[in-house]
């Protein structure tokens, strides 16, 4: 592993094994996060996005089968970790922001206590120590009277609090990687502006490296630095956030853009675009292009074989039966960066 990588994955694959057939929650997939870097995560709901993320925490269901070449978080191999020695990693060196406060937060403990937890296991450090960290944080990521806040129980908090207190809760260990998992799911908004630019100025301050998922693309176009397509359980697309907005290679990635209203672009009174179409079953045995029956360039090649991938260049890839030269270039609105 490279000494500036801080995450690689190979051929991480989650299956569940269920009466109908075994379940293939994510295919295949590989990438390498270097340390700093951003990373989003796009696609529909049900696409794997955030069972990747709980096989990369190690919090998959207990019915969940994990497979992979490799899964190395800092040069550590997770995969080869008992429950004790990934404990000691969660929470401490990688933490992860879950889509939901409401439901990630105990409503039986107060906020502060919650904050507290993490570091008072992780770090040899006394309780008073602990709740000056919990004060600068909360203060940090922007809440005012943090230390009544700490008095709170989440029920008393807004939605808009309550995601700054799990943003607080992951960065109080200073972890390396931290996941942001729907981080604006349920928000106004506005709010949803202030928690990605606070996301961001985090990022940029503690240089910490950032997965961020989401299922609008709208959400990453000034997040992230480069960005994985997934569809079906497997990614379909990468590349960095420029080259994958202005020149998209894959279809369903061409199809989501299109989705997307653009100020000064898209006319008023106009038809956004859609998928047509419906996400395939993923139990059984999978063959073929899984985004064939919603494809308009789809051949019998698709229907029968599994594509392959492109690689274009270092960064940019794509998994499909059309080669680079057959693609023309993208003529959808497109996202302004």
């Amino acid at each position: 592993m490279k000494p500036l990588d801080c995450l690689e994955i190979k051929n991480l694959t989650v299956t569940f094994p269920l009466s109908a057939g075994t379940l293939w929650a994510v295919n295949d997939v590989s990438f390498t996060l270097a340390r700093g870097e951003t990373l989003g995560i796009v696609g529909e709901s049900g696409c794997g996005k955030s069972m990747t993320a709980m096989a990369i925490m190690n919090l998959l269901p207990q019915a969940a089968q994990l497979q992979a070449t490799g899964l190395t978080f800092n040069g550590q191999e997770l995969t080869a970790l008992n429950e004790s020695e990934m404990s000691d990693i969660r929470g401490n060196r990688m933490a992860m922001i879950f889509q939901e406060p409401m439901t990630s937060l105990n409503p039986a403990f107060t906020v502060g206590a919650q904050l507290m937890e993490a570091i008072l296991r992780h770090r040899k450090v006394k309780k008073s120590e602990a709740r000056e960290r919990a004060l600068y944080l909360l203060e940090k990521v922007g809440i005012t009277a943090a230390a009544s806040r700490l008095r709170q129980y989440p029920h008393e908090l807004s939605g808009g609090l309550r995601q700054r207190v799990m943003i607080a809760m992951a960065l109080m260990c200073s972890p390396d990687l931290i996941i942001a998992d729907e981080p604006t799911t349920a928000l106004d908004v506005t709010i949803q502006a202030q928690i990605l630019h606070l996301l961001t100025e985090i990022q940029r301050e503690f240089e910490m490296t950032v997965i961020m998922i989401t299922h609008d693309l709208g959400v990453v176009a000034n997040v992230t630095d480069r960005v994985a397509v997934m569809y079906a359980g497997r990614i379909v697309e990468t590349g960095l956030v420029s080259q994958l907005f202005e020149s998209p290679q894959h279809p369903y990635t061409q199809k989501l853009l299109d989705c997307i209203p653009v100020p000064g672009k898209t006319k008023r009174g106009s038809y956004l675009g859609s998928i047509p179409g419906r996400v395939p079953s993923l139990i059984g045995d999978l063959s073929g292009c899984s985004f064939a029956n919603r494809c308009s360039f789809c051949t019998d090649e698709c229907l029968n074989n599994d594509p392959p991938w492109h690689q274009i260049g270092s960064q940019r890839g794509y998994l499909c039966w059309r080669n680079p030269e057959q693609i023309s270039p993208y003529k959808g609105q497109g996202v302004s960066l």
